[in-house]
């Protein structure tokens, strides 16, 4: 009796180390360390934000990257990189409010020991408060913490105070408890976005004094504040209750919606619980890829990035379908309506990940985007944030995002009006979304053939995807012809003389060699032909050109915009280390991938070589470590590169990509086997993975020469 009962005992703790062993497994959400890239000089930094917030959420309640002494905001880009948002900062601070926060920044307040994980963050704020956020989809929740000696707390909650200058914004204290308002949005790049934004708060105590502030001027006993650099306060004893909570509501359409929004996602005063929802939804998204190795720093690299890929777009439409559209009139929708549209970056890697893993909310995603077009005069914005079209950025890349979707499994929509938008854009000189032309210079492009070379070789990728878009969403090979007729014309900006692509003026002269390159050089921009790469080889000559190019270009992984290199943080850039696998010498990419990887990127607080663009630089890291690059717009398939995981489960709606014997140590592909046949090529389809595959390696710390040098991925001249 007494060894059944210790094997008993015994069985039950082995069987609990297991249990927790896969709890521990299982908690994505704490893997990921969300101040990594929160720090770092100008554009080489991340530009992101270490709070809380919710996959795809509405609320991103958190310090701002841009001033984070301001307060804990509850709207902002994750990786944006010029001041935006940051609406209604709240801080606590200590004892009664003897001055006005003013700007808040004034203030001086110290935030310090910060950490978070995906839904949750905490910090100290002036030394010894301590500071908890979690969020729901559409609601931001906070605790605060006093010290045991003090006696009086005050939070102030920030109204014509953002990161970029407001004078529109109001509030009003309707309780001792309670206080509801609105602000405009400022800028974002220099260009206005002038969305309005409601909020609805309120705290677990009354009060036990309020007021409000403008300027320089404390106003006690008052209930509303208006204006630039105003707000209000609330004043608590905490003498007793040390702990004070805040909840706040948020929409873009109206104080009601954002109370409804409130009332439906948070009714109690429970944060933990509130907490735990918004890990467990984390949790849910990054458990669709597991990955299994021998470095855990690389694994709290990966989770963050996958996590950040998950963060935009954001819902804007409340919890009763409405949202604003871009009419500025209000809408409802049937499914969930989503902005933030970083598309001139998101469209190379981001689309493509999210279209596979949830293609639900991509085909939502599409749906938004169609119907944004048909709101703002019937041609896709480039860049949105909230209902506002900045036309930041260049090109036309709403529709190589549309196509990437569609490519990669996101297709629940009809193409039909949607193949009809993108030609408006692309047919007719002069559209435009709000008031932002969709392409500048369109008449040029169409009638010569040639325009300024970047946001030609914009327009041409452009082109080729909503061409595969007509023949494989919509049926309409006639159609096609046209789009890869024009998606050809990068050979128009080849100079033999210089052996570069290049502007031209319009007589067709030929301008100076590195004119009109935005945010890149000619060197980066060679390459942007990601469709056609066996074309732009052979113009130069063949392979052994291009790899004596490529090695060139290659001697750093750093560059910033003007530099000749390649530039690890600069989406122009991000395609190219896979052309190694279109001249026979996929070893060479192998080692690429794998020093950017580890020469660029890190798990500290500058650990990002760039911007993180709204998850397009997280999904580029993502795809870097499975070992899967979705290279052409617009087709649904990969180039390859060595996983740097040893165990990689993709999980899909149809089953499993399962990817076998990758390594950090020996980087190198000796052989590959896809469902267990030999797989000789640097390419696979799509079609071949989307109901689920398995993917073997075997790898070696030397180069392979022959491994996926014989077999060329497509290229569509």
């Amino acid at each position: 009796m007494k060894y059944k009962f210790l094997f008993s005992l015994l069985f039950s703790l082995i069987l609990g180390g297991m249990v927790a062993t896969q709890a521990v497994a299982d908690d994505y959400a704490c893997q990921v360390n969300t101040l990594i890239g929160t720090k770092g000089t100008g554009l080489t930094s991340g530009y992101l934000y270490p709070g809380a917030t919710y996959p795809y959420g509405m609320v991103q309640f958190t310090p701002s990257y841009f001033s984070k002494r301001s307060g804990f905001v509850i709207n902002q880009l994750s990786g944006g990189g010029c001041e935006h948002m940051g609406n209604f900062p709240t801080f606590p601070v200590k004892g009664k409010l003897k001055m006005s926060p003013d700007n808040i920044l004034n203030y001086r307040i110290n935030i310090s020991e910060e950490k978070g994980h995906a839904g949750y963050y905490e910090a100290m704020v002036q030394e010894d408060i301590k500071a908890k956020l979690t969020v729901t989809e559409r609601t931001g929740m906070a605790s605060y913490e006093y010290p045991a000696d003090q006696q009086y707390g005050t939070i102030i909650i920030g109204g014509g105070i953002s990161a970029t200058p407001i004078e529109q914004a109001a509030i009003v204290i309707t309780a001792p408890n309670k206080c509801e308002g609105y602000a405009e949005g400022g800028n974002f790049c220099g260009l206005r976005t002038p969305y309005k934004v409601y909020f609805v708060a309120e705290f677990d105590t009354d009060a036990l004094e309020t007021g409000t502030w403008k300027r320089e001027e404390l106003m006690p006993n008052t209930t509303f504040a208006e204006g630039e650099y105003s707000g209000v306060y609330f004043t608590f004893d905490v003498n007793k209750k040390k702990n004070i909570q805040y909840k706040i509501g948020v929409s873009y359409v109206s104080v009601e919606n954002a109370r409804e929004n409130l009332k439906a996602e948070n009714t109690e005063w429970d944060f933990q619980k509130i907490q735990n929802q918004a890990e467990a939804k984390w949790n849910h998204y990054l458990g669709m890829i597991e990955v299994e190795g021998t470095n855990p720093d690389r694994t709290t690299q990966f989770y963050t990035h996958l996590y950040r890929s998950f963060i935009h777009p954001n819902v804007c439409s409340d919890v009763n379908g409405e949202y604003m559209g871009a009419d500025f009139r209000v809408h409802k929708s049937r499914s969930k309506h989503y902005t933030s549209f970083s598309n001139w970056d998101t469209y190379r890697t981001q689309i493509q990940l999210l279209s596979m893993l949830d293609p639900e909310v991509a085909s939502d995603i599409v749906i938004s985007h169609q119907l944004f077009a048909e709101q703002s005069g019937g041609s896709f914005p480039r860049w949105v944030m909230a209902n506002i079209e900045t036309g930041v950025m260049q090109g036309d890349p709403t529709p190589i995002l549309i196509a990437n979707a569609y490519a990669f499994g996101a297709r629940n929509y009809d193409p039909k009006p949607i193949f009809k938008i993108m030609r408006k854009g692309a047919e007719e000189p002069g559209s435009k979304s709000q008031d932002v032309e969709t392409r500048p210079g369109l008449k040029q492009y169409l009638d010569k053939g040639y325009y300024n070379a970047s946001i030609q070789l914009e327009y041409t990728s452009a082109d080729f995807a909503i061409g595969q878009f007509a023949l494989h969403a919509v049926g309409d090979e006639f159609a096609s012809w046209r789009y890869f007729h024009f998606a050809r014309s990068w050979k128009n900006l080849y100079n033999p003389d210089t052996g570069w692509l290049q502007s031209r003026n319009p007589d067709g002269s030929w301008k100076s060699l590195g004119e009109d390159f935005r945010e890149s050089t000619y060197k980066n921009y060679f390459w942007m032909v990601p469709y056609d790469i066996v074309g732009l080889v052979e113009i130069i000559g063949g392979k052994e050109k291009a790899e004596k190019r490529l090695d060139e270009f290659f001697t750093r992984l750093d560059a910033g915009y003007n530099d000749a290199w390649f530039a690890s943080g600069n989406e122009p850039s991000f395609h190219i280390p896979w052309i190694y696998n279109w001249i026979g010498r996929p070893y060479k990419t192998q080692e690429i991938i794998n020093r950017v990887l580890n020469e660029q990127y890190s798990s500290k607080i500058d650990g990002l070589p760039g911007n993180d663009d709204l998850g397009t630089m997280g999904a580029w890291y993502v795809f870097a470590c499975i070992g899967l690059y979705p290279e052409i717009p617009g087709v649904g398939g990969f180039t390859i590169n060595t996983p740097i995981f040893s165990s990689v489960k993709v999980h899909l709606k149809k089953g499993d990509i399962v990817i076998k014997g990758g390594s950090e140590k020996d980087i190198y592909i000796k052989s590959m086997k896809l469902n267990g046949k030999s797989h000789e090529s640097t390419w696979i389809d799509w079609d071949q993975l989307n109901s689920g595959a398995t993917i073997e390696y075997s790898t070696s710390g030397k180069p392979d020469m022959k491994w996926g040098a014989k077999v060329v991925p497509p290229s569509f001249p």
